[in-house]
Parts: C-alpha cells; structure tokens; sequence
C-alpha cells in the first residue's frame, strides 16, 4: 500500500493558485509548492513567459482518514471554484521511500532576468560565458524559481545588489534569493526563516552553491530581526500578502536602514493598494512595481527623515 498521496490542482490565474494553496495548506504536509506550468526549459532573451496556468501540489498522509480528507478537500474546492477559476483535485499514490523525490520530474533549468540561471542538482544546464547559475535542491521548501513570486524577486535583485550591499531574505525558503544576492555580489545576506526544515535546505543549497560564507541562515522571525537591532542596506520579502500585512504591524518598517530598499512579492494585483497602504503606515515608500501575470513585486525605499 502506498504511504502518501499527492494532491494537484491546475489554476488558471494567480488568485485562482493562491487560493487553493490556502485550502490545501490545512491539510498537506510540509505545505504546498506552487509552480507554473509550460515554461520553456530555455529562451533566447531570457525572459520568462507570462504564467497561464499554475500547479498547487501538496502531500497526503495514506492514513485511516484519507478518505474523509479527499472529501473536504474536494468539498471546499468546489465551493472556492464558483469564485476563481481552477480545476478540481486530483490524487496519485505516491510510495514512502518516493513521495519526497515526485515533484522533481515537473522542475527543470530555467533562465530568468539577463544573466540568472536556475536549474535543480539532478539536472545540468547550457551557460553563456556571463551567466549566473544557481543549483539547488529546494527539498519541501518553498523556492525553485518557478514561481512568478520568485522570479520577480530575482530580476528585482539583479538590478539592485551593490557590492556592499547588506541584505536580510526574510522567509528565505530553499535559500534561491540569497544565494542569488550573494552571486551577484552582495556582502552578507542574512537568510531567515521560520521552519526549520527550510533552514536545513536553504543552508546545504547556500553551501552547494559555493556562498556560505557570505550568507547566514538561521530558524527566525520578524521578531529577530527586530530584537537584534540589525538593519539592511536591503530587505527581501516573498510571502502571502496576507503576511506582509501583518508584519508592518509589527515594526516590519525598522528592518530598513534610512535611504534603504525594500522589496515585496507574494502579492496578486487586486491586493496591491492594501499591501502599499501597509507598507506606508510601516515607514516605507512604494516607489516602483514589477508584474509577472497577475503577480506583483513591489519596490520601496525607506527615507532619511
């Protein structure tokens, strides 16, 4: 008997993968990726298409209850489609010693920004003379470039890392942004994040790729950030909008050094105005947006006075 069945749910839109993400994440273990669909393995101006459509996958325990759990999933699924557009779930048995390993076939090189390129360990990649490769191994974390989140992130990142630049990744994932700040030069990245096995992958991807000494990843919060009475030169963030929000409620404004950026992603368009809102009453001053389909980056900077 198989020990884990993996749940998949195609979406047609950004809001459509983020509310099934939400609904999934009650019941799958680990949480749910997120990933877009048809992306060309490479393209010649390394541009990545617009997402069409967008996969949400998350883990069942093959327990006594898997049943009833497939029934509520399916419930609620279908009660949110009425709203956004995507398709209902479907399952597959996964085996114990492969369920960890089963989203790997779905992940491939990809070539984001001028000179970026991300590709998994089990993969190989063309390279151009000036490119930048990132190889990772995401594990359960959340970060393997496929994302429009993460691919706004790193395009914003290549345009604005300096070599002196100090940088905190707060929710750092498999640790793809602050390996990619520290390829492009910064001076330290501090990577945080708030489950540990995230921790774990993003500290054996930041050694793989060759940057641990300049990037330090730790199991931490907001509140770490805070207490330690550290700030950054930069401030990276991709989240849920919903985080965001919460956070500048919570002094998120002061991990920013006067004349400092910040950038925020995790965001679909309709949610922009209230994430801008926040981020004002926090300090911070939105001064530019990228956008990838209906996702948005957006780029502040906190002022001197």
């Amino acid at each position: 008997m198989s020990d884990w069945v993996e749940v998949s749910v195609i979406a047609e839109n950004g809001e459509a993968a983020e509310s099934v993400a939400q609904i999934l994440q009650r019941y799958a273990y680990q949480g749910v990726s997120v990933e877009q669909l048809d992306i060309p393995p490479d393209t010649d101006d390394g541009e990545v298409p617009p997402p069409q459509r967008m996969v949400v996958r998350g883990y069942l325990p093959q327990d006594e209850r898997i049943e009833t759990v497939k029934q509520e999933i399916s419930a609620v699924l279908s009660l949110a489609s009425e709203l956004v557009p995507f398709s209902m779930p479907e399952y597959r048995a996964v085996r114990e010693e492969d369920w960890a390993e089963a989203w790997k076939v779905h992940y491939h090189p990809i070539r984001i920004g001028r000179k970026l390129v991300v590709r998994p360990l089990w993969q190989e990649a063309e390279l151009q003379p000036d490119d930048i490769e990132i190889a990772l191994d995401p594990g359960m974390a959340f970060g393997t470039g496929t994302h429009p989140t993460t691919q706004l992130c790193l395009e914003a990142l290549e345009g604005m890392v300096r070599p002196a630049t100090q940088i905190l990744d707060l929710g750092c994932g498999s640790g793809i942004l602050a390996i990619a700040a520290a390829k492009l030069g910064a001076a330290h990245i501090w990577a945080l994040d708030i489950d540990p096995i995230a921790v774990e992958a993003a500290q054996a991807n930041c050694e793989q790729n060759g940057v641990a000494d300049k990037i330090t990843v730790q199991t931490g919060s907001l509140e770490s950030v805070i207490t330690s009475a550290r700030r950054f030169d930069l401030v990276v963030v991709n989240i849920l909008a919903k985080i965001i929000l919460q956070m500048c409620e919570h002094r998120l404004g002061e991990t920013v050094r006067p004349n400092g950026r910040a950038i925020f992603s995790g965001i679909i368009d309709s949610q922009v105005e209230e994430v801008e809102a926040a981020l004002r009453r926090a300090g911070l001053e939105p001064c530019g947006r990228r956008q990838i389909g209906d996702w948005v980056l957006i780029e502040t900077y906190r002022p001197s006075a």
